[in-house]
């Protein structure tokens, strides 16, 4: 598997200060900047770092992440997690944080939920609406989901 680098998806309470805040941190400008969404895509120190704006709640960890090369990758994280007896979420195509993305979901035992996930390409939309989302782009992984058997990214 071709792992990128790892993902960290905050919740910040005022988005233009954290970004004023993170662009001073690391010397360098956003990768992505939206309505209440900001990116900072790193080489050094190798981090895919992302905050959407919420209320505060205490909880400033949106979800954790690995990003991979390609739908492959995704696919054999996705063998490894359920070799390993883990109950995985896969989406395919699907719409998150204005990018195109295949990826599968584990939840460790405190419930922080885990992506691994490929960038496929831009899309002009936060997300896709779906049933059961507890936070932006996470899905509800109470029961394991097999992936599509004709195509897709974990086959």
């Amino acid at each position: 598997m071709n792992i990128l680098k790892p993902h960290v998806s905050l919740n910040v309470s005022n988005i233009d200060a954290s970004v004023a805040f993170y662009e001073r941190a690391f010397g360098v400008k956003a990768t992505k900047r939206r309505p209440g969404y900001a990116k900072f895509d790193l080489a050094e120190p190798s981090l895919n770092l992302t905050m959407q704006e919420a209320e505060r709640t205490g909880v400033n960890a949106n979800h954790f992440g690995i990003q991979v090369a390609s739908s492959e990758d995704v696919a054999i994280a996705w063998t490894r997690f359920k070799q390993a007896g883990l109950t995985t979420k896969t989406e395919e195509n699907t719409e998150c944080c204005y990018a195109l993305q295949d990826k599968v979901w584990v939840e460790d035992p405190d419930g922080n939920a885990w992506e691994v996930f490929v960038v496929k390409g831009e899309v002009d939309v936060m997300e896709q609406k779906r049933a059961g989302s507890a936070d932006c782009c996470v899905p509800r992984i109470s029961e394991a989901t097999a992936p599509k058997a004709s195509h897709g990214c974990c086959r």
